[in-house]
């Protein structure tokens, strides 16, 4: 018993003429005998194309949809499988999935006319920032090597007074094709013209600044701008200064790719600066006022009375400017250390022991003095 179409390409009763289609071409490409070497996928692909041959056209599937597979065998006034080759919508979709089969490759009849204008490539050029640079931004002069039209042919690629003409072989299209018909519908294999190389025209009188090529590779300095709060890793896009187009075609961009390089007082973590300073144990516990270095110069830090050791200590508005909005800022976290010297003076030793035996009068707890000896070893 033959299979339904509607199963055979997966859709519903209903469906319009386009979901068929897309069934159709999905399909194909699946189960096409160049492309699915196995088993049984040559049998697959002929019931594909049966159906999408009754199907597609109003008429015929109408007939199908009344009568089965009799209304469209070729004993009941329908189309046969051996005249499929001749339906003109149905070698046109073959053509467009399996074109360049022979050599050509998939999808080559939607190659881009070569004799068109073409965009310029794109260039990247490799930047290294300082801290600073990175979290304030400013001007940077950068030198780039670039193609750019010719001046001498304005990038024809041919000698002034003279003018490129037409492909003969390829009409100016670029490609050549060929088309063969075989019983399972049109197959078109598509390459480059071998006598313009794809351009599409052919310059009998070469510019002799360009060597017929309507381009120059050229040096040059650039001024770039660097936004506020830029972090590494990003990329700075440059409209327009990448490689000239070719026949009239638009240039390409520079892409920039920042990298920052490391600071020795500064890290950065997403808008805030972190850093760190050191006091003394005497500071630490009596509190002081101290001077610490920022991005945006010297500013002074207030240390409380009882400053235990790894105490954060914020500076606000004092971070990373928000990249595209630098007037919003993150903050500067600072990382109080404690400083506990190794050894004292015999002076230092009597008073921190009066202090000890002070503090431990107080609290009623002894031995203040040994580990006070302990921590303060004494050469």
């Amino acid at each position: 018993m033959a299979r339904d179409y509607y199963e055979i390409l997966g859709v519903s009763r209903d469906a319009d003429k386009e979901d068929i289609k897309r069934a159709y071409r999905r399909l194909a490409r699946k189960y096409h005998p160049d492309v699915n070497k196995e088993s049984g996928a040559e049998e697959r692909f002929k019931e594909i194309n049966r159906a999408y041959e009754v199907l597609s056209e109003p008429e015929i599937r109408a007939r199908y949809d009344r009568f089965g597979e009799a209304g469209v065998s070729g004993g009941a006034g329908g189309v046969g499988f051996q005249d499929m080759g001749d339906m003109g919508g149905f070698a046109d979709i073959f053509e467009s999935i399996f074109s360049g089969f022979a050599g050509g490759g998939v999808g080559a009849t939607s190659q881009r006319r070569r004799s068109g204008p073409v965009r310029g490539d794109d260039l990247q050029l490799d930047l290294k920032l300082d801290f600073r640079e990175a979290v304030f931004g400013g001007e940077k002069q950068i030198r780039i090597a670039h193609l750019e039209t010719c001046d001498v042919c304005s990038g024809s690629g041919a000698k002034p007074g003279t003018r490129p003409r037409t492909c003969s072989t390829c009409g100016g299209n670029g490609q050549v094709r060929r088309v063969t018909r075989t019983p399972f519908g049109s197959f078109t294999q598509v390459s480059t013209c071998p006598t313009c190389n794809g351009s599409g025209m052919v310059i009998e009188e070469k510019c002799d600044s360009c060597e017929g090529k309507g381009t120059k590779q050229v040096a040059k300095q650039l001024k770039i701008s660097i936004p506020p709060g830029v972090y590494d890793g990003l990329r700075l896009r440059i409209p327009g200064e990448g490689d000239a187009g070719q026949r009239s075609g638009p240039p390409g961009d520079l892409y920039v790719q920042l990298s920052v390089k490391e600071d020795k007082e500064f890290q950065r973590d997403d808008l805030n600066i972190l850093s760190s300073t050191t006091v003394s144990y005497l500071q630490a516990i009596l509190g002081c006022s101290l001077e610490v270095e920022t991005v945006d110069g010297p500013v002074e830090l207030i240390i409380p009375p009882g400053t235990q050791p790894g105490t954060v200590m914020k500076l606000e508005n004092r971070g990373v400017p928000r990249l595209g909005n630098p007037v919003s800022r993150g903050d500067h976290l600072i990382t109080v250390l404690i400083d506990i010297p190794n050894k004292i003076t015999s002076e230092e030793r009597e008073l921190l022991l009066k202090l000890a035996k002070i503090k431990g009068e107080r609290t009623g707890k002894g031995g203040l003095e040994g580990f006070l000896g302990n921590l303060f070893h004494q050469r």
